[in-house]
């Protein structure tokens, strides 16, 4: 038998999508947990793992490109660790009860955007907007 929920098209939808009740359920904390322990090691791999900076060798004959390249690894995880506490915001939502609503329009977000998109916070209605 399949159990009827209300569609997230719009805050004052009546229409009735039938889910059936083998219909896989996402686990959207585990996913933001595979997504934070990705975002940690991948900051590790740069040198920025646990509040650590990148260290290079001040003998290099090429100090140019030493800059060059430590700044393009400070610029990377700077976004790297913003995208963590996005993270760890979504984290927060689960725990509080609001995750998977727009914070734009407190629509529901659709699940194949969470589930490609954990940490999102609008809906894609909402995504594109400045």
């Amino acid at each position: 038998m399949n159990r009827p929920t209300r569609g997230p098209a719009c805050p004052s939808s009546s229409r009735i999508l039938f889910v059936p009740p083998d219909a896989p359920t996402i686990d959207y904390r585990q996913l933001l947990e595979v997504e934070r322990r990705q975002l940690q090691s991948e900051l590790a791999e740069l040198g920025f793992g646990d509040g650590g900076g990148l260290e290079y060798d001040s003998n290099f004959a090429d100090s140019s490109q030493v800059t060059a390249e430590r700044g393009e690894a400070v610029v990377l995880a700077g976004q790297l660790r913003e995208t963590l506490e996005e993270v760890a915001q979504a984290i927060g939502r689960l725990e509080d009860g609001s995750y998977g609503r727009c914070e734009e329009c407190d629509v529901a977000i659709e699940p194949a955007r969470l589930e490609a998109m954990p940490a999102t916070r609008f809906c894609i209605k909402h995504a594109s907007r400045p």
